[in-house]
This record gives C-alpha cells, structure tokens and sequence, in this order.
C-alpha cells in the first residue's frame, strides 16, 4: 500500500491484545513510578541540607507541614500514573443503563386486565380515573424505575381467554400504546374474567426462559377470582406482584352486579402465587418492592463508581497536589523571609527620631 496505514502495523496491534497486558500493569507502573519518586527526593533533600540556612535561615529547618512535601509529591505522581495507565486499558464507560445480551437479559411478564369492568371510573387518588387509565400509570411508572433495558417485556391481556399481545418486546414506545390506546377487550367475546385462563397462558410463555428470571406483573381489578384450579407456573418465574385497581370500598354496578376490588381475593391469591399483593388504586408500586422483585439491589455511591471512576479521582487529586504544592510551600514552607524588609514593614523605633 503506498497510502494510508500499513497492515501490518494493524496486524501488530491486533497481536497485542488485552491478553497481553499484565492485569496490574497501572499498579506496577505505579509502583515503579513511585520509588524513582521517592529516589529523586532523597536526592533532593540531600541537596537541600547543604543549603538549609539559605533556604530557610538561621534555623535550617523548613516548617512543621513541608516535611511532609516529598510524601505528598511521591503519592501524586503515583495517583497520575495509575490514573493515567487505567484510562489507557480500560473500556470507554457506557453511561446510561447497560444492555445484555437476550439470554441474560430479565422478563417482564404483565397480565393485563381488560374486561369491561376496567372501564369503570372509581380508581386513582381522587376517584376519578377508570381502572385501565390507572393500570397504565401504574405501569408507567413501573417501567421507569426498573431497567428495562436489562429486561424483555411480554404482554399478556385476558378477559374471559387470554391472548399475548407482545413477546419480548424491547421497544418501550409499543408496550405504551398497549397500554393506553388498544381496545383490547373487543378481541374477546362478552363473558366473565377468568384470570386463571391468563396464567396458563403466561406459564406456557414463560417456559422456556432460565430459572427465575421472570416477573410476573398481574394488574387486575379482581373482582371475579376463583376458588380453585390454580395453575402451576414454572421455574423461570422469580416472583409475582398482583396490583389492584378499582375503590376497595365502594363497588359500581356493570352487567347486573357490583364490582369492586376484592382486597381479601387479590390476597388470597397472591399467598397462593407465593408473590406480593399491592394496592395500586391510591399508591404507586414502592420502589423498594420493585428492588426486591426485580432483583436489583440498590446501591451506595462507593459501589456504583467503576474503576474507570476512581483512576478520574486519582487524576484529579494527583494533578491538584502537583500543582499547588508548589505554591503553598513558597508562602507558608517557612517562617524566615530574607533580604531587607520594606519601610511598611520596619519595626517603629522606641524613641522618635526628633527627640
């Protein structure tokens, strides 16, 4: 090639792979930097003892803080380097939620309700949403609290069947419009709910998937729930949240019958599922629930920094004390200032100069 770079430089670089770097090469380099660091200021300081009473007069002697100069300017310049070295090897930080590949990632399994009790407006806070609009934001603020890029979202809507409306669905935008737009209970002819009908269907779902890798999320009005006849769900479900919507209190009258949640069948039910029963129709789903059935720990500000992170500090701290060493030991390293002092600073004669 007679332009552009040479193949086999390229070729050379590939060779030299991350299998080729020692693992502690920024420590080792550190360390190396470190004790020639601590070689050139014991050169320095015997320099400086041949001219202590010019450096800092009659006592020779520097104050109390500056002894400690050589230590910090060692450390610094191993912090650079360490830091300098990390940034080198390390991968570029990804910022935002880290995606995995398909068979690591979480499923999301919600069971939607949405039989023509849900269109009935006694849920929310003040009482006035229908259940499904409250479904929706519940589920909205579900979804941006937990990180659905880890996860894969499946959907499944019963009323008196079960039909999946999405399998493994990564795009956020789609489960929305489920959610809020699709009238969904007009894929189903006119009959009771059979919530048990939708959990045959998600076991048959999930399956496949790895063990406990799986939530189920069941929002549901609950007002007709049987007895018995509980399906089996298999070893990929991790945990079951059952949300209810709807006044717990006060039911309205749909079909000849009044309908409300049933709190006591709702958690029943999910005793049954060994999952967690939550009432969703004045409070959102807390987040500490969320952190617990996704599996997601929170954590603390010293666990969420990268290594990436700390060589950054490193830097910043290194550089700092480099930089204003200097300056703080030529104003405050000693007490003694030579030369003759300025008329300001002349000390007043005891006795005028006119007397």
């Amino acid at each position: 090639m007679s332009d552009g770079l040479d193949p086999s430089w390229w070729n050379l670089s590939l060779s030299l792979g991350t299998e080729a770097i020692p693992p502690l090469l920024p420590e080792l380099i550190a360390a190396a930097l470190a004790i020639l660091g601590a070689m050139a200021e014991a050169l320095h300081a015997r320099r400086v003892a041949r001219v202590a009473h010019l450096a800092f007069g009659p006592r020779r002697r520097p104050a109390a803080w500056a002894v400690a100069a050589p230590v910090f300017r060692v450390l610094s310049l191993a912090a650079l380097a360490w830091g300098f070295t990390t940034l080198i090897l390390e991968p570029p930080t990804v910022h935002g939620q880290i995606e995995l590949p398909d068979r690591q990632k979480r499923h999301i399994l919600l069971l939607l309700d949405v039989s023509p009790s849900m269109r009935l407006k006694d849920a929310g806070p003040e009482g006035n949403q229908t259940r499904r609009r409250r479904a929706a934001e519940l589920m909205e603020s579900f979804f941006e609290r937990v990180p659905i890029s880890q996860a894969l979202v499946s959907i499944v809507a019963f009323y008196n069947g079960a039909k999946p409306v999405v399998v493994d669905s990564r795009d956020l935008e789609v489960i929305r419009n489920i959610l809020n737009d699709l009238p969904l209970e007009q894929a189903f002819p006119t009959g009771r709910t059979t919530l048990f009908t939708a959990l045959e269907e998600a076991a048959a779902i999930a399956k496949p998937w790895n063990p406990k890798s799986a939530l189920v999320v069941i929002v549901t009005d609950g007002d007709t729930v049987p007895a018995q006849g509980m399906p089996v769900l298999p070893a990929s479900v991790r945990d079951v949240v059952i949300v209810g919507v709807g006044d717990p209190r006060v039911g309205s009258f749909i079909g000849g019958r009044q309908s409300r949640q049933d709190v006591s069948t709702l958690r029943s039910l999910a005793a049954r599922l060994n999952g967690t029963y939550h009432d969703g129709n004045a409070k959102q789903i807390p987040t500490a629930l969320l952190a617990e059935v996704i599996g997601v720990e929170e954590s603390g500000i010293f666990e969420r920094l990268t290594r990436r992170d700390y060589a950054l500090i490193a830097l910043g701290a290194g550089g700092l004390t480099l930089a204003g060493l200097p300056w703080l030991l030529h104003r405050f390293g000693t007490r003694w200032r030579p030369g003759v002092p300025s008329p300001e600073r002349r000390p007043r004669p005891l006795v005028p100069d006119d007397a």
